[in-house]
């Protein structure tokens, strides 16, 4: 499929990107790695009047540990994160994620920023940064936003992100001594998008759990964090008996997909057993 006719600019800053923005209105989108966009739009699911190419501000790439928290510019590929030594002492899930994503060219093009933003209900990152309680750094016009990852997701391809504002930076809150995190996920082989994925990221002190965050992505319309697992886990000793009937409980209260690559049952089952491979890897 061709893509219908399109002007596109590339903006130098990101402040130019959001007075294009304004300036566009609803005619504009962002372009940064592609890979999101360009296939909807040759589908023809998308047609905006032009492309706001902010793939190549400099500004918008880096991985940084601050000490408290790792910072992620929105810019910044997948295979940056795979490579980045900045997601030791409990962050794995990130490199791990990051190296699952796609090909060797979606992963050196793709960023962090036009996946959130995109919000596939199939994408990896969404279940990552609720499993780490991140949180997203938007600029637009009035300024600057920070949205908890629990407020970004909002429905089926939806996210908080206004019209005229841009994700800037990723921050995630780097976890108490004792946490490990890790993501499985059972792909469409084609695409590498998840059919089911889950990132866990479980504390353990004094030889229980005390804290866990299991975030899932394929599963339902949107990534969610499932309450009923977390809880399952908390104050337990982890070991396969334990983790097998937490795992159970996966999206109890969740409208689970059902389409051509699974049905709801077989959905629900993989996210049982993917929930159970994550929590596993984190005590392993």
């Amino acid at each position: 499929m061709i893509p219908a006719n399109f002007q596109y600019a590339r903006a130098g800053s990101v402040d130019e990107a959001i007075g294009m923005l304004q300036e566009h209105g609803d005619n504009a989108k962002l372009l940064a790695g592609g890979h999101s966009l360009i296939p909807a739009m040759k589908l023809r699911l998308n047609q905006p009047s032009i492309l706001v190419d902010i793939g190549r501000i400099p500004e918008l790439r880096y991985i940084r540990n601050n000490g408290d928290h790792v910072a992620i510019g929105s810019g910044a590929t997948h295979d940056d994160i795979a490579q980045s030594k900045a997601f030791d002492n409990g962050l794995e899930m990130y490199p791990a994620a990051a190296k699952l994503i796609g090909d060797i060219q979606v992963r050196n093009k793709g960023t962090i920023g036009g996946s959130l933003a995109h919000s596939d209900p199939s994408a990896d990152w969404p279940a990552v940064v609720l499993a780490s309680d991140a949180t997203i750094v938007v600029k637009g016009p009035n300024g600057e936003r920070h949205i908890t990852a629990n407020d970004f997701f909002t429905g089926f391809y939806e996210t908080a992100l206004a019209e005229d504002e841009v994700i800037t930076e990723v921050r995630v809150p780097v976890p108490a001594s004792g946490t490990r995190s890790a993501y499985a996920k059972f792909m469409q082989p084609a695409s590498r998008f998840a059919i089911v994925g889950c990132a866990a990221m479980i504390t353990v002190s004094g030889g229980v759990c005390s804290n866990a965050n299991i975030g899932f992505t394929g599963v339902s319309d949107m990534a969610f964090r499932d309450s009923a697992v977390e809880e399952a886990l908390k104050g337990k000793s982890l070991n396969s008996g334990t983790i097998e009937a937490a795992a159970a409980l996966v999206a109890k209260d969740e409208s689970v997909m059902s389409d051509h690559f699974a049905s709801e049952e077989y959905r629900k089952h993989l996210a049982s057993v993917f929930a159970n491979r994550a929590i596993s890897a984190t005590v392993g």
